[in-house]
Formats: structure tokens, C-alpha cells, sequence
């Protein structure tokens, strides 16, 4: 997939979204920052299913069998809490970025967006996610995308100096971002 994705975004080359700055790493947010999901407007963490965790632990079980017959001196005691551990740690990895709209912007994966450069905002379905992550979608477009999480919105940015055309994130929940999306806007 071409595109920019969020790892990108801590690289050296910091892409543009939306504003005439670089795209801002996320810190944690201040203290100010409401802690009740009212005044935050949206938040969602895109963790990964809860049927990943069995499939993780059958397969922690088989790294560990190999892990202890190929290493005589490690005991089995050893080898199966170290890779359960290796693969809890993998899973809650992947599960890490959130979504939130908060303090006139949009935060996505370290990325912050100001929400006066928003132009069309769209929720998708899993067909049309589909179609701007292949031939349809721009190389240039912000795209955080997680294959185990059916939805995105679509985000065209208006803003002529910035050279991304638009942002596509996923999102469990489309029809709330966009509606938290809407609000912040108007409010």
C-alpha cells in the first residue's frame, strides 16, 4: 500500500496534514484536557479483537515448545511464561492508537489535525475503504488503517499550501466520528 501511514509520521520526514506546519508528534495530552468522554467529544482505541488473545496464546504455546527444543538448557518453565508474555505485549502493541477528537482538533496515531482545515467529511463502509486504499486512493493521503477494524472516514483537508489531499482512518464506530467531527466544527 502506497501512502503515507502513521509510523511514518515520527520519521525524520514529517508529512503535512492539514496545516502549513508538520504534522505535530503526539505527546500526552495536558492536563487541562477533560478526562469524561463528553468533553472530549470522541474517543476510541482501536485495539485488536478479543478472539485475537486464544489464538495468541496456541501460538505463544508452539513458540515456546520450539523455543525450549532448541535450547536444551532453558527450561520449559522458562520458555512459556517469556513467550506468552512476548505475545501479550505484540497484541497489546498493535491495539495502541486511538482516535480523538478533543480541543479543536483530531488526533489519530501521533498526527494532529486542526479541525478549521476539515473540508468534506464522509463515514465508509468496508467496500469503499476498500476501494481508496487500492487504485482509487492517493499516494500522497494520510492513511491509518487497521485491518481488523471494518469502517473508516473519509476526511478531504481544505487547505491549498498542504500537499495531502485527504486523511482515511479507521474507525469502528464511522457514523460517531463523523458526528463528533460535526460538532467540534460547530462549536
Amino acid at each position: 500500500m502506497s501512502g503515507t501511514t502513521p509510523k511514518a509520521t515520527r520519521s525524520r520526514r514529517q508529512p503535512r496534514c492539514g496545516h502549513n506546519d508538520p504534522v505535530s508528534v503526539d505527546r500526552p495530552p495536558p492536563a487541562t484536557d477533560p478526562p469524561n468522554r463528553a468533553a472530549a467529544g470522541y474517543r476510541e482505541r482501536l485495539s485488536v479483537p478479543w478472539w485475537w488473545l486464544p489464538i495468541g496464546a496456541g501460538l505463544a504455546a508452539i513458540f515456546a515448545g520450539e523455543v525450549h527444543l532448541g535450547i536444551r538448557p532453558l527450561p520449559a518453565v522458562g520458555a512459556y511464561p517469556i513467550t506468552a508474555a512476548l505475545v501479550l505485549a505484540g497484541l497489546i502493541w498493535l491495539g495502541r492508537t486511538r482516535v480523538t477528537v478533543a480541543a479543536g482538533e483530531l488526533r489519530v496515531a501521533g498526527a494532529r489535525l486542526p479541525l478549521r482545515y476539515l473540508g468534506e467529511v464522509a463515514a465508509l463502509d468496508q467496500a469503499s475503504k476498500r476501494r481508496l486504499l487500492g487504485r482509487e486512493g492517493d499516494p500522497a493521503a494520510f492513511v491509518l488503517h487497521r485491518g481488523w477494524v471494518p469502517g473508516a472516514v473519509y476526511l478531504r483537508l481544505d487547505d491549498p499550501a498542504d500537499p495531502t489531499p485527504y486523511w482515511l482512518i479507521s474507525t469502528r464506530h464511522p457514523d460517531r466520528l463523523t458526528e463528533a467531527l460535526a460538532a467540534a466544527r460547530a462549536g
